[in-house]
């Protein structure tokens, strides 16, 4: 077996690794060789603009939030679809041409679905 061919790979994971590992030791080091490391009340009292927060921090939001943020989410990965098929449609023809007009137009019910249902609204 040829072990020649696994260095580029072997490589890549050490220096991968490296990259990684390193800044965190550096960052260690420095800050024991500085004495940052000696956290005071200051620097471990709570800041938000310079006073005290008014609320926790955990505040429940509301499920139509994140309703609204994964259909976001959903759409635009969709959508991110149309950028390779059109810049090679010249090569896929009318075939892939009309796969895209399908997969546009189950998308589009299912917008319009969201959209009735009110998923979209935001009160």
């Amino acid at each position: 077996m040829n072990l020649d061919q696994y260095l580029p790979v072997l490589l890549f994971i050490l220096v991968g690794t490296g990259v990684g590992i390193a800044p965190q030791v550096l960052g260690w080091a420095i800050s024991k060789g500085m004495g940052v490391a000696r956290p005071d009340p200051a620097k471990n009292a709570p800041y938000e603009c310079g006073f005290e927060a008014f609320e926790d921090a955990r505040m429940k939001f509301d499920v139509r939030y994140y309703l609204v943020a994964i259909l976001f989410i959903l759409f635009d990965l969709e959508i991110a679809f149309l950028f390779p098929w059109a810049v090679s449609l010249k090569e896929i023809g009318a075939v892939g041409f009309w796969s895209m007009m399908v997969f546009l137009a189950i998308l589009v019910v299912g917008f319009v679905y969201e959209w009735k249902k009110g998923a979209l609204d935001w009160e």
